[in-house]
């Protein structure tokens, strides 16, 4: 999976302060859990780690930084949200399809 410059400087935040990790992991197990579907739960999950870059550009390295460098401009965090799903939320059991008559 590929992430763009934002999400690769929360995702290494994260990663180096356990923490902050610790409370993300928390955080995407609850919105998981909250919705019908992994789709819906990046959506939200999008949404909340972009307020959290914002939050780190006021006052953390290397967010500011780059705010101050590349501007403030709204940036997708749905690869990122999608990762840490993936990462952190245990997949639930799937049905099996039910066969086809006509299948062997």
């Amino acid at each position: 999976m590929s992430l763009n410059r934002s999400e690769q400087m929360v995702h290494d935040y994260l990663l180096n302060r356990p923490e902050e990790r610790r409370h993300w992991e928390e955080l995407v197990k609850r919105k998981a859990e909250g919705q019908v579907d992994i789709h819906a739960a990046a959506t939200v999950l999008e949404r909340e780690l972009w307020r959290y870059f914002q939050e780190r550009a006021e006052v953390a390295e290397p967010f500011r930084s780059f705010v101050r460098r590349e501007g403030g401009a709204r940036t997708s965090m749905r690869s990122l949200a999608e990762l840490l799903l993936r990462l952190w939320v245990p997949l639930s059991a799937k049905p099996k399809p039910s066969r086809l008559p006509f299948e062997p």
